[in-house]
């Protein structure tokens, strides 16, 4: 982790021991009266840095000093990494694709904003992912196989099993937070709206999860957030994995709701326990749909592949499938099987084309992660 450091003042401005030494203090250095004493020697030794002063939240607070030699701990200084382009902006940071320029490897470098402007910033650097499957599914000619499909989501459940495992919630998976290497290693990025969570559960605020994956419970205002919030993520993104288009790309929150009944059905007290009571449900009228149409959806489907979907579409939060469900699902035994990684094709690096900068700044974000 490249980091600077923020205990002097000033607004957002980068720290090193370099720049902590050019504002410290000078120390006055003896000067020979009439021509007697010692001849000179050697220049003036390079000046301390001020300490720095953090603030102690155990052992009843006050604040303690960190010598200069330890201001920047195991950190490296973010001027040994050459930005080369950007290539993200995540919940809490801008991400660049970056030189190592003592190892001249290429790295993911993320500058994240702290939560008081006056703090600074601190840059991570992560390993580097040639994709993201958002501007990757933008731009590929041809749709992802089934078996490739398959090697995709098992990753992503793989990963998903380690992160319910330890309790937290991811609380905003979508396709364009899903990294893939030039290797077909799938990786979940972008951690900002992710929670631990513990029983009994805490409320937690349901507008999280971009609009065309959020499950019904948030869009019908929930505040107690489970593991079934990711899994349903995960079936949108399966589902749009498999279509080569999102599957419920809604504009509004009540025209979510609405593609939601469309396709699975109107809920009710006897499939999904609880629904009435819901805090929104009664600022909704939702239509009368009693048919399930994922298989309309999706005709070419296995009998296996539709039970996997309809398992991660269960209204009710407390039926749904967990990533361990997925993992045991007949689907990813039958025919065609998963591919392995390494056999995944390899794709245009869009994400490192440099764009001419428009008129206000901003740069082009796939309409993936818009809502």
């Amino acid at each position: 982790m490249a980091g600077t450091t923020s205990g002097f003042p000033g607004k957002g401005r980068e720290r090193s021991a370099e720049a902590a030494a050019a504002m410290a203090s000078t120390i006055p250095i003896p000067v020979p009266m009439h021509g007697h004493g010692p001849p000179p020697g050697p220049g003036p030794a390079e000046p301390e840095p001020e300490a720095l002063r953090l603030k102690q939240i155990r052992r009843g607070g006050g604040f303690f000093a960190v010598p200069p030699r330890h201001r920047l701990g195991r950190c490296r200084s973010v001027k040994e990494f050459e930005k080369l382009n950007r290539i993200g902006e995540g919940t809490y940071g801008i991400v660049y694709r970056a030189r190592d320029t003592q190892t001249d490897e290429i790295v993911a470098l993320k500058k994240v904003r702290m939560d008081k402007e006056k703090d600074g910033h601190i840059f991570l650097v992560m390993g580097y992912c040639e994709q993201d499957l958002g501007s990757l599914l933008e731009n590929m000619q041809a749709p992802f196989s089934e078996a490739q499909v398959k090697c995709i989501i098992l990753q992503v459940l793989k990963g998903l099993q380690y992160l319910h495992d330890n309790f937290i919630i991811h609380r905003d998976l979508k396709v364009s937070n899903l990294l893939m290497t030039d290797k077909g290693c799938v990786k979940t990025a972008d951690f900002g709206l992710a929670r631990a969570y513990r029983v009994p559960l805490k409320p937690m605020t349901p507008k999280v999860v971009t609009l065309w994956y959020r499950a019904p419970e948030l869009l019908l205002g929930t505040t107690t957030q489970t593991t079934a919030i990711d899994m349903w993520a995960v079936g949108c993104i399966l589902a749009e994995l498999l279509a080569h288009k999102p599957l419920l790309p809604g504009s509004s929150e009540i025209q979510q709701i609405d593609m939601i009944v469309q396709l699975l059905g109107t809920p009710n007290e006897n499939i999904w326990p609880g629904f009435s009571k819901l805090p929104l449900v009664s600022q909704y009228t939702l239509r009368k749909q009693p048919y399930n149409n994922l298989k309309h959806k999706f005709p070419w489907l296995s009998e296996a592949g539709l039970r996997l979907l309809n398992f991660l579409f269960m209204y009710d939060p407390k039926k749904r499938a967990t990533a361990g469900d997925c993992l045991e699902s007949s689907y990813f035994k039958e025919k065609p099987l998963p591919c392995e990684p390494e056999l995944m094709p390899t794709f245009p690096h869009h994400r490192n084309k440099r764009a001419a900068p428009s008129a206000t700044g901003a740069e082009c974000v796939g309409k993936r992660s818009r809502p």
